[in-house]
């Protein structure tokens, strides 16, 4: 029987907690490192008491690299089974947790059947889901029946949940006078925007936040808070409207921490090159190193089908500037639901970054397969090689179907291989090139 409420609060009164030890061994860091961390909510260990199958892991920039994939159903995309198979493929390739953002059908089975299966991280954004739970106009919705929304989530045992907090009925104005290119393009934080605009009130869950955080804090649901106002496209990006959403952002961060409940803050989605640095600088600076969520940050604004590529560029930056989690975007991006194989590239070109990232942070035994697989090369041993491939599938086929006439170079070089000619120069061979 654990005798805290959340791992905030055993971290603070000094208890070291089964989830903490861990995050620990899989972090090559002290137990009691680790609950400092999460004591200072600089490490969120997203683990709701319910998700009882859970491998826990830790959200910090001081920790590895962590990566989202997003799934979930829609109206033209409605095949439960498709997202499961899509849900296993991504626990496969080493995502770090699963966001449902189903957006139709009845959500409830498939959310549970996600936190008494899959071992990773399980967060939802609660208000996407309560137009479909209650089935009814958005505008006929209530301060009461969003929060319900979140409570069903937090008893389906959903490990975070994104709530769109930071924006209020200023920030009608605001996007109304600043004359943004994209407006608003978080889906979750349009709808609120949305229920303000058509309802006169303000902001529910900003209004009641106390109370989600209370829900949280029972569940020990760790709280996301969404950046409604995260930019959409360049031209957007470090406006008012966002920065002034982030500074609301950190207070709403203090709050949730005097109710022990652990929080992470999300940032922003397409952002230029130069940007990205200072941008997670500030978001550490006012929201008190809580760990930074980012999807990507998209680069340019011109690559739809390529844009896993394009976000990869972004959350290496953004990772190694202090961001702590990576929300993966696919080749699919902007244009439809991803499918499998898309599921893979995005995860894929995020695990580079976030690797890429870790290394140059100095995160321990990050660069540990790096140099085992120069050894590998060094030594045309194959098969360690694809051990230490972050697709060993598409690195075996890619040589099986171009094989060279000797194992010891590629089709590319053949005896001109450089490997090969150091090998046989440092060990007296002759080297035979024709």
């Amino acid at each position: 029987m654990r005798n805290y409420t959340t791992q905030m609060d055993a971290a603070k009164r000094g208890i070291i907690t089964p989830e903490m030890e861990a995050v620990a061994a899989k972090e090559y860091r002290t137990a009691e490192e680790i609950r400092d961390l999460v004591a200072k909510g600089q490490v969120a260990i997203c683990a709701n008491r319910l998700h009882t199958c859970i491998e826990p892991s830790g959200v910090g920039s001081m920790l590895r690299t962590k990566i989202n994939v997003n799934l979930g159903v829609s109206r033209d995309c409605k095949d439960y089974d498709i997202e499961m198979q899509k849900v296993m493929a991504a626990v496969e390739l080493g995502a770090d947790a699963i966001m449902d953002l189903s957006s139709h059908g009845n959500t409830q089975p498939f959310r549970q059947k996600l936190t008494a299966e899959c071992p990773v991280m399980i967060g939802t954004v609660p208000v996407y889901d309560s137009v479909i739970h209650y089935q009814r106009d958005l505008a006929t919705l209530t301060a009461k029946d969003f929060i319900d929304v979140i409570r069903l989530h937090a008893q389906d045992g959903v490990d975070f949940v994104t709530v769109h907090c930071g924006i209020t009925r200023k920030t009608i104005e605001q996007i109304r006078q600043h004359k943004r290119k994209m407006n608003i393009v978080s889906r979750g934080g349009s709808l609120v925007f949305a229920w303000m605009s058509m309802t006169g009130e303000e902001n529910p869950f900003y209004e009641y936040y106390d109370e989600i955080l209370d829900i949280c804090r029972e569940y020990d649901v760790t709280i996301s808070l969404g950046d409604a106002c995260r930019p959409g496209c360049l031209a957007d990006a470090s406006d008012v409207c966002q920065i002034e959403e982030l500074v609301r952002l950190g207070e709403l961060t203090k709050r949730a921490w005097e109710k022990d409940v652990q929080v992470m803050v999300e940032g922003p989605g397409h952002m230029p090159m130069d940007q990205i640095a200072a941008n997670m600088k500030l978001q550490q600076t006012i929201c008190m190193g809580a760990p930074f969520y980012v999807l990507g940050p998209l680069v340019t604004d011109i690559a739809p089908g390529y844009d896993h590529i394009t976000s990869a560029i972004g959350g290496a930056i953004a990772a190694a500037s202090g961001a702590a989690f990576l929300c993966y975007v696919t080749p699919a991006e902007h244009l439809a639901l991803p499918n499998v194989e898309d599921v893979k590239q995005g995860i894929i070109a995020s695990k580079i970054a976030a690797h890429a990232a870790d290394i140059a942070k100095g995160i321990p035994h990050a660069r540990d397969i790096d140099d085992q697989m120069a050894d590998a090369r060094r030594t045309f041993d194959w098969e360690k090689q694809w051990v230490c491939s972050i697709d060993p599938e598409t690195a075996k086929q890619i040589r099986d179907d171009r094989k060279p006439e000797h194992d010891d170079s590629c089709s590319m070089c053949g005896k001109f291989c450089a490997v090969r000619s150091m090998n046989k120069a440092l060990n007296g061979e002759y080297i035979d090139i024709l």
